[in-house]
């Protein structure tokens, strides 16, 4: 990217450094949940806490925050050089309170507890992983203090990942949408909905290299570039982005219920086009990538979701699946669509259907926000997990491993990452509503495995701006729209209800 302002190009070069490190710890967080033996795991959080601290001093350099400052006062800017101030601002803000000793442990901990996570959940021990957790909240809370906030220690963890997002703005959210997805989900259930009758095809052993062969015919459908993009596999599906050109996903093979395989192929894969399809001009500055999590999550739940689980892409795939799935070869489309669509309250948030989905993250939602209140202790957790889980959803784990153990992002330190799972289907469901009424054969395209359109729609409405807007600007700027629950709801109600 090249500026008309000397100060930003200063910036720029500036920043190259910085961005090689934030490349090169990418490039190790891929190859720690993909290759790496258990052997490492010492050496590896040595080498990822200097690499952290490197990045830190180059960001909080005196000379680095001279420009920042410097470009600060700057009136004639664009809006792509707008966005690089007000991301490294946001960045050096937070980064220059947060002493060095902290930004160590963190890393460390970070992965001595993912570590111990994977074993934990292996032995559904809680126990096990307790400790670890509660030096991590610790960490987590030392952190807060040292950021600041304004009403709530949490909403400090929340705008690391959703640039303003609040405690405030999330119980809005949450007292609207829980109350009205439970109405939902009780209906479906007295009515005896097809959706909510159990699928044969769950339960038949897949082979995981067919279903593999399966998921790259998807992507290829879905007009994914193999020379920027490539999928492994992990215990946890996740997206990794080096650069705006290298890419990288995985997914996982559990032997039955092929779906989860697909499904968490097309999520990672809707994080990776956001990055596909910035604009290129910036790459290798502070704004390639998405602008939130929220707006990622609206990306991956967009394609895995609304497109993916809908009656025209099921019927355009059914004929590939069929190929690679013996066990589906006298199943009809329609037959596929309910499996796809099963209507079920369970354990697993990764594993959930549309409707239940976000009652999972209200769980996780509750747990931080009482965590950082200092209003719930680490060995409460997963009993408070157990009750909420049974009053939302109707159903009790009965082992560590169904419950406060099931996702890795706690061992990881990432606390106010939950919600923005929620906000990425509300934005997910405005996407959709709008698009319907831009693009005349919205649906007749996906039934013919035409994506062009849709693709570029999200590219000129949201991808193309990386992070140069703030997630609520953007929003606005593009759809007209904040966290509004209205149109998730109706798009559940008009699917699933025929309302």
């Amino acid at each position: 990217m090249k500026c008309d302002n000397p100060v930003m190009n200063q910036i720029l070069n500036a920043y190259k450094p910085i961005w090689s490190l934030k490349h090169a710890i990418s490039l190790m967080g891929w190859d720690f949940e993909t290759y790496m033996p258990r052997g490492g795991i010492e050496e590896r959080g040595v080498a990822d806490s200097q690499l952290h601290i490197l990045h830190k001093d180059l960001l909080l350099s005196k000379d680095f925050i001279g420009l920042v400052e410097s470009a600060k006062k700057l009136e004639s800017l664009g809006d792509f050089e707008k966005g690089i101030v007000r991301v490294l601002d946001r960045e050096i803000s937070k980064e220059i309170r947060i002493p060095q000793e902290l930004t160590e442990a963190e890393s460390l901990a970070r992965i001595r507890g993912n570590m111990i996570w994977r074993e934990a959940r292996t032995k559904s021990d809680f126990k096990m992983f307790e400790p670890y957790l509660k030096n991590m909240i610790e960490i987590k809370k030392q952190i807060a203090e040292k950021r600041g906030y304004e009403k709530h220690p949490y909403d400090a963890l929340l705008d690391t990942f959703e640039e303003q997002l609040t405690v405030n703005d999330l119980d809005k959210v949450f007292g609207t949408l829980t109350p009205r997805v439970q109405k939902i989900l009780k209906t479906l259930v007295d009515s005896n909905s097809p959706f909510c009758k159990e699928n044969k095809l769950g339960k038949s052993k897949y082979d995981a290299k067919k279903v593999d062969q399966l998921n790259h015919d998807i992507l290829t459908l879905l007009q994914y570039d193999m020379k920027r993009f490539r999928m492994d596999e992990s215990t946890h599906p996740f997206t990794e982005t080096m650069g705006l050109n290298d890419i990288r996903i995985t997914t996982r093979y559990e032997g039955t219920d092929f779906k989860k395989s697909i499904f968490s192929t097309i999520h990672e894969a809707g994080h990776a086009l956001y990055n596909l399809q910035c604009d290129q001009s910036l790459s290798f500055t502070p704004i390639e990538g998405g602008s939130s999590l929220g707006l990622h999550e609206s990306q991956s739940r967009y394609w895995e979701n609304i497109v993916c689980r809908g009656l025209p892409f099921v019927q355009l795939i059914a004929p590939l699946i069929r190929e690679q799935v013996d066990f589906t070869n006298q199943t009809t489309d329609e037959e596929l669509y309910l499996y796809f669509n099963n209507v079920k309250a369970d354990y697993i948030r990764v594993d959930a259907d549309e409707v239940t989905y976000n009652l999972h993250i209200a769980i996780r939602y509750e747990i931080e926000k009482k965590i950082f209140g200092d209003d719930l202790r680490v060995n409460e957790i997963p009993e408070f997990w157990n009750e909420r889980m049974e009053q939302l959803l109707g159903v009790r784990p009965t082992k560590d491993s169904e419950g406060v153990l099931q996702d890795t992002h706690w061992s990881s330190g990432l606390f106010g990452y939950f919600p923005t799972y929620t906000l990425g289907n509300l934005i997910s469901a405005i996407i959709a509503s709008k698009m319907r009424k831009d693009l005349d054969n919205y649906e007749e395209d996906i039934k013919n495995g035409n994506f062009d359109t849709i693709r570029e729609w999200l590219r000129l409405k949201i991808h193309r701006y990386g992070s140069a807007y703030a997630p609520k600007v953007l929003l606005n700027n593009s759809l007209n729209e904040g966290y509004n629950p209205d149109y998730f709801v109706t798009y559940l109600e008009t699917k699933y209800l025929g309302s």
